[in-house]
């Protein structure tokens, strides 16, 4: 089965990027707005049970902390992906440096920028139009993480939630 782990904000916050997702994002309705922390990857059921103690300790070690969203950015020219850039405070580094080590499989294709993206797969026409227009929003989103969600993909695409992990309160 194929998994990946992320940080879901809270659902106002939520809302205001499916704004711009529903039109921009054909994964719109396969995975609520997400930060990646941990790339797809395929398991079986005694590797996942190994890896869910591994993420029990790593949100009890893990303190709540402040998700802040200022500005729309880009990965072109490698890919016509728009995201929302979210700061990349200790926290969240040390977190996802986390869960590239120890049993976690290494399938880390890009260096971590911590995003959520709103628009992908766009026509080079359509990708300048859409950059252009959300370059002059004024984005200024926050919210506090206090968890983080180990997800599985179902046969139809989507994405749905495994088990979450509260930071401070896992009993291992």
């Amino acid at each position: 089965m194929k998994y990946g782990i992320a940080i879901f904000p809270s659902k106002p916050v939520q809302d205001e990027i499916n704004s711009y997702r529903k039109r921009y994002d054909p994964h719109y309705s396969t995975i609520p707005p997400h930060l990646t922390l941990k790339e797809a990857f395929e398991a079986d059921d005694n590797t996942i049970e190994d890896l869910i103690i591994e993420l029990k300790g790593i949100a009890n070690s893990t303190d709540p902390f402040k998700l802040e969203v200022n500005k729309v950015s880009t990965f072109a020219p490698v890919t016509n992906t728009i995201y929302l850039k979210v700061e990349p405070v200790q926290e969240l580094i040390d977190l996802f440096n986390k869960m590239q080590t120890g049993k976690f499989p290494e399938n880390m294709e890009y260096n971590f920028v911590p995003h959520i993206t709103i628009a992908q797969k766009l026509s080079h026409d359509e990708y300048s139009d859409v950059y252009g227009s959300l370059q002059m929003k004024d984005i200024q989103l926050e919210d506090k993480i206090d968890r983080f969600h180990l997800l599985y993909q179902l046969e139809n695409g989507t994405w749905t939630v495994y088990e979450s992990f509260v930071f401070g309160k896992e009993s291992l």
